[in-house]
Formats: structure tokens, sequence, C-alpha cells
């Protein structure tokens, strides 16, 4: 194996654990974590390989909780975020790529509802009126993770411009 290959699998394993002890040290909170901070920071750090991290995380998150029905709905609902930032052109300025990623965090925080209650009405058998249901009484859920998405966001500049100098 190349020094490169060998390097980036103990990177971005290292980055996926630390997304996954995150969600676990801040399980206290509903729905505040910073994994949508860590997708977006990563995704502007290494585009296409930040999907490495995210699949780890998710992994581990499923194992960790049994990989029970609500685990399902992660193997596509941090995808959209992920695809956001991956239009932030790589030559962009900075500050432009971190308003963005405080927009789409915050985006996606407030749908993250809407994108999680298909799967969840597919695995339980829910008719259209139940799955409204579902994302209706998830909006405040919604809101707070809005609220923590875009608090956590400010975290993307500091953090990227420390690992940018360490890389």
């Amino acid at each position: 194996m190349k020094k490169n290959a060998i390097r980036d699998i103990i990177v971005f394993s290292m980055l996926g654990t630390i997304m996954f002890l995150s969600d676990l040290l801040m399980e206290a909170l509903p729905n505040i974590h910073a994994i949508a901070m860590f997708i977006a920071l990563f995704t502007l750090l290494y585009r296409w390989k930040a999907l490495i991290p995210l699949y780890i995380y998710i992994a581990l998150m499923g194992v960790y909780s049994g990989l029970a029905l609500w685990w399902i709905p992660y193997l596509y609902v941090w995808f959209p975020l992920w695809a956001l930032m991956m239009i932030v052109p790589k030559g962009a300025p900075d500050k432009l790529k971190f308003i963005l990623a405080t927009v789409f965090c915050s985006l996606h925080g407030i749908t993250f509802g809407l994108l999680y209650t298909p799967g969840q009405a597919i695995m339980y058998g829910l008719s259209f009126e139940g799955m409204v249901s579902w994302f209706l009484v998830g909006i405040p859920f919604d809101i707070l993770s809005l609220i923590g998405n875009f608090a956590m966001s400010f975290l993307i500049r500091p953090l990227y411009k420390v690992i940018k100098k360490i890389s």
C-alpha cells in the first residue's frame, strides 16, 4: 500500500470515530450535535473523501446501537448535506465557504425530519397521513436541530484553519 493510502485510512478512521464520540458526548441534548458541522468541515477539506468518515460514523452508530430500525435512514439522511457542501467550489473564498456551510448546516437541521420520515414510514408501514403526523410531531426537534447546527457551524472556520495548517 502507498504511504498516502495508509495515512488516509488512519486519518479518516479517526475522524469518523471523533464524529461518533462527539455524538455520544452530546446525547443528552435533544437533536443537538456536531455531526453536520463535521460533515461540512470534512467536505470543505477533503471533498468526496469526506464520505469515508461519514460512513464510518454511521457504521459505528449502527454497531453501538444494535442496528435498530431508526438507524436505516442514517444511511441516506446525511448524504444531502455532503452533496450541498460539494457544490461549494473548491477555490471559493473562505468567507463564502463558511457562510454557505452555516446556511447548509442550518438547512439540514430544519429538514432532517423531512428527510428521515419517509424511511420510517416505509419501515413502520405508516399511511401517508401517519407519515405527515410523524413529521409534524417532530418539527420542534427539527427546530432544535436547526439552532444546534447553526451554533455548531461557527466552529467550522477555526477548525478548518487548524486542520489546514497541520495538514
